[in-house]
C-alpha cells in the first residue's frame, strides 16, 4: 500500500468516529413538566386544513404534498380570512404566557424540593457504604 493506512487503522479510526457521534452534546435534559410552546397562526391553521385536505384527498399518503398545499392555500388568504386563526394563536399564546409564569414560580420555589431530595439521597449512600463495609469482611474470611 503505497503511503495509505492498513485496514486496522481504519477500523480504529471508524470505531472512533462512532464513538464521538454516539456522545450527547452539553445541553440540559428537557424538563416534562415545562408547558409546550403554543403553535403560531399558520400552525393552528394547519390543524384545521389537514383535517380538511385528509377529506378531499382519502388516498395521500404524503405529508409533504398536505404541508406544500397548506402553505399555498396559506399564502393565498386576504389578512381578514386569516385573522380567526390569529386570533386562536393569540389566545393560546396568553394561556401559555400564563402557564409559564406559573412554572417559572414552581422552579423558584423547587430547590426546597430539591433539599430535601439531596438529604434522601445522603441517607441511601451511607447506606450503601455500609453495605460495602460488610462485603470488605466477606473477603478477609477468603
Amino acid at each position: 500500500m503505497k503511503g495509505g493506512k492498513s485496514k486496522s487503522e481504519m477500523k480504529s479510526a471508524k470505531l472512533n468516529v462512532k464513538s464521538k457521534a454516539g456522545k450527547k452534546s452539553g445541553k440540559a435534559a428537557k424538563d416534562p413538566n415545562k408547558p409546550k410552546r403554543p403553535a403560531s397562526a399558520f400552525f393552528v391553521f394547519m390543524e384545521d386544513f389537514r383535517e380538511q385536505y385528509k377529506k378531499e384527498h382519502p388516498k395521500n399518503k404524503s405529508v409533504a404534498a398536505v404541508g406544500k398545499a397548506g402553505g399555498d392555500k396559506w399564502k393565498s388568504l386576504s389578512e381578514t380570512e386569516k385573522a380567526p386563526y390569529v386570533a386562536k394563536a393569540e389566545k393560546r399564546k396568553a394561556e401559555y404566557e400564563k402557564n409559564m409564569k406559573a412554572y417559572n414560580k414552581r422552579q423558584a420555589e423547587g430547590p426546597k424540593d430539591e433539599d430535601v431530595e439531596s438529604e434522601k439521597s445522603v441517607s441511601e449512600v451511607n447506606d450503601d457504604e455500609d453495605d460495602e463495609e460488610g462485603s470488605e469482611d466477606e473477603d478477609d474470611d477468603e
